[in-house]
């Protein structure tokens, strides 16, 4: 099929629904940790706790894109998925700050993941589906943008609402969850669901070009034991472009892993010098909140930059340089003094982030068959979340053993394996396919 180019609101339109989207997820990364210890936990114990999210990425996403490319309803492929993880996920945004203990928590954190990868995973390959190649790269960027700008907004959002409008942040006792934290979660609650009814009312999809031979072809290979079976297929007949950058992936998500879960306790214990419960703790948190909005606001207008870039260099030039200077930003974290400065360490940190959203699915997509695109999309991203699954099985093991359970030094191995990343982009081909 011969797609037009499309309009920039046109793709703004199919690409809102990742604001909501990030929205829900940024509060999830800002203050998950902080819930955990609200609750009682150790630091030891936070990588462990951390698991649901990968593991739902790792079941979730490959079979949400298998139904997804052999789905067509009156709202579409993509669309229903879209609105069926909204509606899921924001319910479990609601409950979220009501935990009443520590595996609740945790077992909230898996419905929402699951919820969240539901509504994420077609979007990815919505972009394959509505642009053609050479607008491919656009797509992914303006994405980027409104990653960035749904994240911004709710990982400084408890922070806001204690500072702007007085809303308590106080942990009142054992297993007391502050109420600018509940607060926060109700509107993230709102906001997504808002966002992703947003994009499946403003943008139509393409039909197949043969609705009889797309329906009899979806009965010969229908049943969940053809769609492991496929998958599996998938993985062994992988495209040599999509190995290659499922080790630049690899590296790339530790090292963020790392700094998710670890970036904000070293914030509130090194920077700021509060122990668990402490005022100063708090207070750090919600700088650590602050922080991960600030890398999430450079994310958003070096988004705007790489809508510019993307039309003059390629995405394995521009994925290399940024996460250069993500790494780089993540190591300089050690040598901050004071908690204005880590703002600095911030805006590399987003730039990577901006490309980390958008360059490898701009190089992928042309890389893998347009009819398996939602297929290959949830595949890849096994290579997100096996290193998340490493990462609490291994982290807690070299925390007490390696690095002396300081989170600063988790944030440091988060710097290096970036760098690590960027190297081996360099040997990505990117070659575009038919």
């Amino acid at each position: 099929m011969n797609k037009p180019n499309l309009s920039f609101w046109q793709i703004w339109n199919m690409s809102f629904g990742f604001f909501g989207i990030q929205f829900g997820w940024g509060l999830q990364m800002a203050n998950m940790s902080a819930i955990y210890q609200y609750l009682g936990a150790e630091e030891s114990a936070i990588p462990f706790l951390w698991l649901a999210a990968p593991l739902t990425g790792l079941i979730v996403q490959p079979l949400v894109g298998y139904y997804s490319d052999r789905t067509w309803t009156f709202l579409g492929r993509r669309r229903p998925y879209f609105l069926i993880g909204a509606i899921l996920a924001s319910l479990a945004l609601i409950a979220m700050p009501n935990s009443s203990s520590l595996w609740m928590a945790a077992g909230l954190l898996w419905i929402l993941d699951a919820s969240v990868n539901i509504s994420m995973e077609p979007f990815r390959a919505f972009v394959g589906d509505k642009l053609n190649r050479e607008q491919r790269k656009s797509g992914f960027a303006m994405q980027s943008l409104l990653i960035g700008l749904g994240a911004v907004l709710s990982s400084a959002l408890p922070w806001v609402l204690s500072n702007w409008f007085n809303v308590s942040n106080e942990s009142t006792g054992a297993n007391a969850i502050p109420q600018s934290v509940h607060l926060a979660f109700y509107i993230g609650s709102f906001v997504f669901f808002i966002a992703v009814l947003y994009t499946v009312l403003t943008t139509r999809e393409y039909p197949p070009e043969d609705i009889e031979a797309f329906r009899e072809e979806n009965q010969k290979t229908a049943g969940v034991s053809n769609a492991f079976r496929e998958i599996f297929a998938g993985i062994a007949s992988m495209p040599r472009t999509m190995k290659q950058l499922a080790i630049v992936q690899f590296f790339t998500w530790f090292g963020l892993f790392c700094m998710w879960i670890y970036f904000i306790p070293a914030v509130a214990t090194h920077i700021f010098g509060g122990t668990q419960g402490s005022p100063e703790y708090q207070a750090g948190a919600e700088w650590g909140g602050v922080c991960f909005s600030a890398y999430n606001g450079v994310a958003f207008v070096f988004a705007f930059l790489l809508l510019l870039l993307v039309r003059k260099y390629s995405a394995k030039a521009i994925h290399t340089l940024c996460l250069t200077i993500g790494g780089l930003g993540l190591l300089s974290v050690n040598f901050v003094g004071s908690p204005n400065l880590l703002l600095l360490s911030m805006v590399a940190v987003g730039i990577a982030w901006a490309s980390i959203l958008s360059m490898p699915y701009a190089i992928l997509s042309n890389a893998i068959p347009g009819n398996r695109m939602g297929f290959y999309m949830g595949v890849f991203n096994f290579f997100i979340v096996l290193p998340q699954i490493g990462a609490p099985l291994g982290l807690g093991k070299i925390m007490s053993s390696l690095l002396g359970n300081n989170t600063m030094n988790a944030v440091l191995l988060g710097g290096a394996s970036m760098l690590l990343a960027a190297l081996c982009v360099r040997f990505v081909d990117d070659t575009a396919t038919e």
